[in-house]
């Protein structure tokens, strides 16, 4: 939901590299200067590109902070100088990126949330194979493991989402010209990722996204506040130890999502350190996750935590131990069991 910040989230959203995100953020944000508005770079990624390059002209940055990490520099954005800064607006190229070691953040987008926090407005840019959790329906369609991303929460409370488009074909016309990258690089992006085919999909992806945002909006100015009871969905996920759980965690989410319904996850207790890193996923989605006491009967132990929690719906993955044990246990509920997407060859 927008308006969780002080400050407002305006989400440049794009398909691919080279639609056009970052250069129409940059008109954006020539067109605020020009109306008075106070608005600095925080941070900027040119890639080369003339044009986008030239609609920086007459723009304040802000200086990059620098850091050394085993014996090599890097720069990344001052989140810190930013804040100080205090403008009304800041440009911040390339939300998913991951911060520089050494910097107070992990994650380009916690700097956001922070700038964000401090009553400034933020323009951004992502593509929508970043967004955590479309990660396996991208892979599934690309071949490719998108591993920089941002939770979805954060793009849902941006107070705007706009998607910047352009034909697949288009783009690839751009990659040919050398508009988007160098020669060499637009060579091999053409013949690995920037397959007309990828792009389509891609393209119907990002419509999707906004399209659904758009939707949730519309309800929700739309709908009477409804009270949690009885008639709501509630989801509840398994966590295992097998691969498999965070296309189960994603899939949960998204379906949450669409459901407006809550989600939370459980874990046996006794696989606390196996699961870590699926609960850093959860935590990225905002799903709490609990661990349950097991002793020698886990089915037993998440049907009865999902039945006193009120659960209609438990998502399981195929990989998981004795599923069938688990759908007899729990024939009151609706048990989903998400099987592990193979991409074709």
């Amino acid at each position: 939901m927008p308006g969780k910040h002080k400050g407002k989230l305006k989400v440049f959203l794009g398909y691919a590299a080279g639609v056009g995100k970052t250069y129409q953020m940059l008109v954006e944000a020539q067109r605020l200067k020009a109306a008075g508005h106070d608005i600095v770079v925080g941070y900027f990624e040119p890639h080369g590109r003339a044009e986008t390059i030239a609609q920086t002209t007459d723009l304040e940055f802000v200086p990059r902070a620098k850091f050394e990490h085993r014996g090599t520099a890097f720069e990344d954005m001052d989140t810190a100088a930013v804040i100080a800064r205090r403008p009304e607006y800041t440009i911040v190229d390339e939300f998913a990126h991951t911060n520089v070691p050494g910097a107070e953040r992990t994650k380009r987008w916690q700097d956001v949330v922070a700038i964000l926090d401090a009553g400034i407005h933020v323009l951004t840019s992502v593509n929508v194979q970043h967004i955590e959790s479309l990660n396996d329906q991208v892979w599934q369609v690309t071949g490719i493991q998108v591993r920089e991303t941002v939770p979805d929460w954060v793009v849902q409370e941006a107070d705007e989402v706009v998607m910047v488009d352009v034909t697949p074909r288009a783009l690839v016309h751009r990659l040919e010209r050398g508009v988007v990258y160098a020669p060499e690089k637009a060579k091999a992006a053409l013949e690995i990722f920037f397959t007309e085919a990828n792009l389509n999909a891609l393209r119907e992806l990002a419509m999707r996204q906004t399209a659904h945002q758009l939707e949730e909006r519309r309800e929700e100015a739309l709908a009477a506040p409804k009270p949690v009871g009885v008639g709501q969905e509630r989801i509840l996920l398994w966590l295992t130890p097998h691969p498999s759980t965070a296309m189960l965690i994603r899939r949960g989410r998204r379906v949450a999502d669409y459901l407006a319904c809550p989600c939370a996850a459980v874990y046996a207790d006794s696989e606390a350190s196996s699961v870590e890193p699926w609960l850093n996923i959860c935590a990225n989605l905002r799903i709490q996750a609990s661990p349950i006491a097991t002793a020698s009967d886990v089915h037993k132990a998440v049907a009865d935590y999902a039945r006193a929690n009120g659960i209609s719906q438990l998502f399981v993955t195929r990989n998981a131990p004795n599923v069938s044990k688990l759908v007899t246990l729990a024939r009151d509920m609706q048990v989903t069991i998400v099987a592990e997407r193979v991409r074709p060859a």
